[in-house]
């Protein structure tokens, strides 16, 4: 049996060879393939990984409820996920915030209200910067750290801004604005802290850190008619406790909306949705383009096959004639589909990784390299190989010696 199988390897290694250019090209179809699933995996490894570390480093205590309108469909969590109007759907408020706060093991409360508002100063107007309203708390639930200055605080909240590092930039000009005066609303406020630059803008809160305003809740809504409070973050006692308090918020929260439950409490990993959610649905549409590029190269892989198979008839015919069994033809051309697949996907994890690689330096996402998607691309080369390498096989294997032998090229 090995030296069967070592006979139809050489076989398949002089066909490959002989047809180098061929060969290559059909290597190539499935490589753009597994190329593109290397990217995606690549990619979504990364962002995936950038947001469970974030998680890791506010702590496994922190629970964060969220507006929801339990929608499970892909249909309706896209809606959920893209449509701007989801927000103004959310029945979280301040009173809300207040009675988690009263809830026993519960550490600290920061809502998030986001809006995006023309802010400036004396000179610069950014037209739409992202205005986040929260509590003091905030900085100590957060994995924040401040360049300069301090945070707001309940004695100087209602005057007190913190800046981001960039929208300090675009309005001041200078990295460390502390004590200079903007306008936002109609009413003048002191920066009193500036924000070390996030290197990673996407997290749990879905805020660029960087380009955002940070004020007092409460200023802002009496600045603004309405506010709609996109996420609250509690941070518990203890680990412990995590489902006890989230059990007791749920509760609070239905009570307090006269049973209505469109809201999520969540904690651990549960914590990136949606941004997992919205992940996952953007990769599972670049897999299917990844699986259309993958069957058009086992389109070529079984075109190339079934040319080899006609231009091989005669060679097919001799070897039964000296004995060869339908099954060794079939094993030998089965091989062949399989060697050019597998050549094809190792040339496809390399190109999808330097494609990932070039990525990274336009975009946060460093490339995600692990064993478990190689092994994942190489068995998909295997499995296509296998697919679109079994006609010719069967084609070659059920030729009638005879005719084979009357066959030439």
């Amino acid at each position: 049996m090995a030296l069967l199988f070592r006979t139809h390897l050489r076989l398949a290694k002089t066909s490959i060879k002989e047809n180098r250019t061929r060969s290559f090209l059909t290597c190539l179809g499935i490589a753009i393939g597994i190329a593109s699933i290397i990217l995606i995996l690549s990619l979504t490894g990364s962002i995936s990984r950038l947001i469970s570390e974030e998680i890791s480093d506010v702590g496994a205590d922190l629970i964060v409820v969220r507006p929801s309108t339990n929608k499970d469909t892909v249909t309706n969590l896209v809606e959920e996920l893209t449509s701007s109007a989801d927000y103004s759907k959310s029945n979280l408020d301040v009173t809300d915030v207040a009675s988690i706060a009263k809830i026993e093991d519960v550490d600290a409360v920061a809502p998030i209200a986001i809006s995006s508002n023309t802010v400036t100063d004396d000179d610069n107007v950014v037209a739409s910067a992202t205005v986040l309203g929260t509590t003091a708390d905030f900085i100590n639930i957060n994995p924040l750290t401040l360049r300069y200055g301090a945070f707001i605080t309940e004695k100087n909240k209602e005057n007190s801004i913190v800046v981001g590092h960039l929208l300090s930039l675009l309005l001041f000009n200078t990295s460390n604005p502390v004590g200079r005066t903007l306008t936002f609303h109609g009413q003048r406020f002191i920066v009193v802290g500036v924000l070390e630059e996030v290197e990673d803008t996407i997290n749990f809160n879905n805020v660029d850190f960087n380009n955002a305003l940070i004020i007092d809740i409460d200023v802002l809504a009496t600045l603004m008619s309405s506010i709609q409070i996109q996420q609250i973050n509690v941070k518990v006692s203890a680990t412990s406790a995590l489902e006890t308090v989230s059990g007791s918020i749920r509760e609070t929260l239905t009570a307090n909306h006269s049973g209505d439950t469109n809201f999520s409490v969540a904690y651990g990993d549960a914590i990136t949705h949606p941004a997992s959610s919205l992940l996952n649905i953007i990769s599972g549409m670049l897999a299917i383009v990844a699986g259309v590029s993958l069957v058009v190269g086992g389109i070529g892989v079984m075109n190339i096959m079934l040319v080899s198979v006609a231009e091989r008839t005669h060679e097919i015919g001799i070897r039964k004639a000296v004995g060869a069994s339908s099954q060794n033809i079939l094993m030998q051309f089965m091989l062949e589909s399989l060697i050019l697949s597998i050549l094809g996907g190792l040339l496809g994890i390399v190109l999808g990784y330097i494609m990932a690689f070039f990525v990274s330096i336009i975009t946060p996402f460093t490339p995600y390299i692990s064993l478990e998607i190689i092994a994942i691309t190489l068995s998909t080369s295997v499995v296509v190989g296998i697919l679109f390498g079994t006609y010719p096989a069967i084609k070659a294997a059920t030729k009638n010696p005879i005719d084979s032998l009357k066959h030439y090229r």
